[in-house]
């Protein structure tokens, strides 16, 4: 039986942009859709109520390397699982921990077999491999899981990057069938999306895709971008990779983009995002609306009574002026990550809604040159 469903709702001709529904244990999430990332079972500055009662987040991701680390994937499996841990009842996407370890530690070896790295907390020892961050995802017990691979830096040389997507081909194999094994003795086992490699060589790309598909997963990811490389390479390599996958599947772009970038992905035929942006530069002082960046700190705000953006109805802009804010930031007042995370993530869950209401009335491509022609960054 399968772990999640996925129907396609509309479909854009002329782009390949596609609104859907996508059915998980833990609830209906609607595509194109942005999950907020919660790496350590929180988003940071927010409530699981903000989340889901202000903002109305249907999915979220955490991150398998941090709660391996801490508090520990027995922990939580003891506690009820990452659901009841972090009191979290809607859907849950765990990466695989791949891309930390490769970010995070320079000390580490790999292996045909895995990952040898060190703890960033304490520097112990550990192994990743492609059947261990299997059993650490099902005992936090997430919706959907990632296999190990391996991310690339930009840039590599193409033997590199051949030998990588060799190593994530070899690497989600395993994964695949220690998870089938498994998945026999789970009550209910989770989707598991393998992960295309190939740094930015289009050729390699399609290559790690297309064997991929040998696996007959429940949806497909793409990996290894937002690491360095230009964004219009980001997207070719998008392009050239997407459209091998299966079509009734859903398609996970991993750990992008900016808010301009949102609809580009879309138009590729991605499903499904991910990107720290929108909390982590909210807690640095940028703030996303819908004139571009707003930089909190500068002066010009000191006064400002008016809102972050006119034009945004969240609560963070129906109560507090730019002048509080930067208040607020220049003080290091708590309260201000909390009200600009807010902020920035309504941002980004406005966009995903505007760009499914275009697809659902036909009226994407009109919706995409209009991102395509906005000035950028008035503030």
């Amino acid at each position: 039986m399968a772990a999640i469903r996925f129907r396609i709702e509309a479909e854009c001709a002329q782009t390949g942009a596609r609104a859907g529904i996508l059915e998980t244990p833990h609830g209906v999430v609607e595509t194109p859709v942005f999950m907020p990332v919660g790496t350590q079972a929180t988003v940071k500055g927010l409530t699981q109520r903000d989340l889901e009662e202000d903002l109305n987040v249907r999915i979220l991701l955490a991150n398998t390397y941090h709660l391996y680390l801490r508090p520990g994937h027995e922990t939580v499996q003891r506690l009820g699982g990452l659901h009841r841990f972090m009191g979290w009842s809607r859907a849950i996407l765990t990466d695989s921990g791949g891309f930390q370890v490769f970010s995070l530690n320079s000390l580490r070896k790999v292996t045909a077999e895995g990952v040898v790295f060190r703890s960033h907390l304490d520097g112990d020892e550990h192994l990743f491999t492609p059947e261990s961050t299997i059993d650490v995802q099902l005992a936090l017990g997430s919706d959907i899981c990632m296999v190990l691979d391996e991310c690339l830096p930009y840039p590599v040389s193409h033997e590199a990057a051949r030998r990588s997507v060799e190593l994530t081909l070899r690497w989600a194999g395993a994964a695949f069938s220690h998870f089938r094994q498994r998945q026999e003795h789970c009550a209910a086992p989770p989707a598991l999306f393998p992960i295309v490699q190939g740094s930015v060589f289009a050729g390699l790309r399609r290559e790690c895709a297309t064997r991929l598909l040998e696996l007959e997963a429940e949806g497909y990811a793409v990996g290894g971008l937002s690491v360095g490389e230009p964004r219009a390479l980001s997207l070719e390599m998008v392009e050239a990779t997407v459209p091998l996958l299966p079509k009734l599947r859903p398609r996970y772009v991993m750990g992008v983009g900016m808010p301009a970038e949102l609809a580009e992905y879309v138009a590729r035929g991605v499903d499904m995002m991910d990107c720290v942006l929108p909390t982590r530069n909210a807690r640095n002082g940028c703030l996303f609306t819908s004139r571009g960046r707003l930089i909190i700190k500068h002066s010009r705000y000191r006064d400002d009574a008016g809102p972050v953006d006119p034009g945004c109805g969240c609560y963070t802009c129906r109560n507090y002026s730019r002048a509080y804010l930067r208040h607020l930031f220049q003080a290091g007042e708590i309260l201000y990550a909390v009200l600009a995370t807010r902020h920035n993530l309504r941002r980004y869950l406005d966009i995903m809604a505007q760009i499914r209401h275009a697809i659902l009335l036909g009226e994407f491509p009109r919706f995409l040159e209009s991102v395509r022609s906005a000035p950028a960054d008035e503030e």
